[in-house]
């Protein structure tokens, strides 16, 4: 069987900790590999190399910096079917899927290769007599990413590319469900040039994670999960005076208009609600048709759609998703969908019973689909994570409008309309971090920034995007003045640019 350990020093190296976890094929249900789950001293390995090699590193100029980047997206390019299966078959997304997994976080690795202009400072000359000032980015030293198993490539990248372009030592503990992807990234960036201890991949549970919050040496982490374990990171690392940017959490809402185009709507649903077995953050949890009349025409087209998905393997080029990524995360979705029926909600499509012929021992679970879903129910409040789309029947545009403002979640939400001052005023009015007008999944490009609102994200800054680099450096600034021509004497009031 095949055994997973860490990635410390420019090479994979056995765990050492006595501890592993099942790596898990969720469409067979059989267990494909062992990782290691990494111990406080191995994450302290890590750092230690991470340390040693940051300051020569951060000393190679910015366009050497980037050409490592560019060599790395030539050979992930290279590996991409590979990659992609090997992320397919540890994860449960469809490989097309994964392709787009893969493909996001290149984008990402793409904008970091204009690192020389990215890191540029300000200069002023003559500010005052005989005085210029100017301000410099430099790396913060050694950082780390502790990432989810949803994205086993993007996300990763969206982490240590910037952060690794702009002159850090980067520690990354991707998920323990599916750390193939991760490791192969790190082989990948070695073999594109990168000095050996700069990026370390350290495979583990909450010992690494408190291991990493806890080192006196890391300097900041970026975190993507769960909303109570990134309040948990954010504030750990906020005692301990490190930088955090902490993701979590969605329940991403779909407002459809009366004047929509019902079909392109139906089609953006089914696939935002249930790509990837709607195991994605962006994915659109809720749909809010205003009035009855939209309410019932979008049911009529959406039940026969829910009802026809085709579930596969993740190796199926037909299936529209695949399994989920563990049968604790098929059993938790199953219990959602108990729970929404007690409290009320028309079940108008029912996916507990799916099973795939020749795959029973999979984690395959059939799409559900709400109806006649209220803000009160836990259905609406909490994310779960799996393919279940809730219909909220608004009675107006203002009524749609308040619920994904006043919901505890910001991260994403959509409007279809064919109005443009509808979307006009919904686009600025709604109280969530990134909106879509007709677009079901707005993930903003890599030159922009993503990030929630609320409890979906803790912290001042994005990722990717102008804000990456801000996280990732710190700001110098620089007044200087040469003596010469310059009354000299004491001055004992704050010096003032005259």
């Amino acid at each position: 069987m095949r055994a997973v350990g860490h990635f410390i020093g420019g090479k994979e190296v056995k765990g050492t900790s006595g501890r592993t976890a099942d790596v898990f094929e969720p469409m067979t249900g059989d267990v494909q590999a062992k990782v290691a789950l990494a111990s406080k001293a191995e994450v302290r390995a890590a750092v230690e190399n991470a340390r040693a090699a940051q300051p020569e590193w951060a000393a190679t100029n910015p366009q050497r910096r980037a050409r490592v980047m560019m060599k790395f997206l030539e050979l992930v390019q290279r590996d991409y079917d590979k990659l992609a299966e090997l992320l397919a078959r540890e994860h449960g997304k469809t490989v097309p899927d994964a392709k787009g997994d893969i493909q996001r976080g290149l984008e990402v690795a793409e904008f970091a290769c204009g690192i020389p202009h990215l890191m540029k400072g300000e200069y002023t000359e003559g500010a005052g007599p005989g005085i210029d000032i100017y301000s410099m980015r430099q790396p913060l030293g050694v950082v780390a990413g502790i990432t989810p198993f949803n994205f086993p490539a993007m996300i990763p990248m969206w982490k240590f590319a910037p952060a690794i372009a702009c002159g850090n030592a980067f520690i990354l503990k991707p998920s323990e469900r599916d750390p193939g992807v991760p490791m192969k990234l790190a082989e990948l960036m070695m073999e594109a040039g990168l000095p050996a201890g700069i990026l370390n991949v350290v495979n583990g549970d909450k010992e690494a994670v408190d291991a990493i919050l806890d080192d006196p040496d890391i300097k900041a982490i970026g975190f993507v999960g769960s909303t109570p374990i990134a309040q948990y990171i954010y504030e750990r690392a906020a005692q301990t005076g490190k930088r955090c940017q902490c993701f979590g959490g969605a329940k991403n809402h779909a407002i459809v208009m009366p004047d929509a185009d019902m079909d392109q709507t139906v089609d953006a649903l089914i696939g935002a609600g249930y790509g990837s077995a709607g195991e994605r953050c962006m994915a659109v949890s809720v749909a809010v048709p205003v009035g009855k009349s939209t309410a019932d025409r979008l049911m009529e087209k959406l039940i026969p759609r829910v009802e026809s998905l085709k579930i596969g393997t993740s190796i199926d080029p037909a299936a529209d998703y695949g399994p989920l990524v563990t049968r604790e995360a098929v059993e938790k979705v199953k219990s959602y969908i108990d729970i929404g029926i007690k409290e009320g909600a028309t079940l108008a499509v029912d996916g507990r019973g799916f099973k795939m012929q020749g795959y029973e021992k999979g984690f395959y679970l059939g799409g559900s689909l709400f109806d006649n879903v209220t803000k009160d129910m836990r259905i609406y409040k909490e994310e779960i994570f799996g393919p279940v789309l809730s219909v909220v029947r608004a009675h107006d545009y203002q009524e749609a409008l308040a619920l994904p403002s006043e919901h505890d979640y910001g991260n994403g939400v959509a409007i279809f309309t064919r109005d443009g001052d509808a979307a006009r005023d919904f686009a600025a009015k709604v109280n969530v971090g990134m909106v879509g007008i007709n677009v079901p999944i707005p993930v903003p490009i890599a030159y922009y920034t993503f990030g929630g609102w609320k409890k979906s994200g803790f912290g001042d800054l994005n990722q990717h995007g102008p804000d990456s680099i801000r996280f990732y450096t710190k700001t110098k600034t620089v007044t200087s003045r040469w003596p010469s021509g310059v009354k000299e004497g004491a001055e004992f009031s704050i010096p003032l640019m005259k």
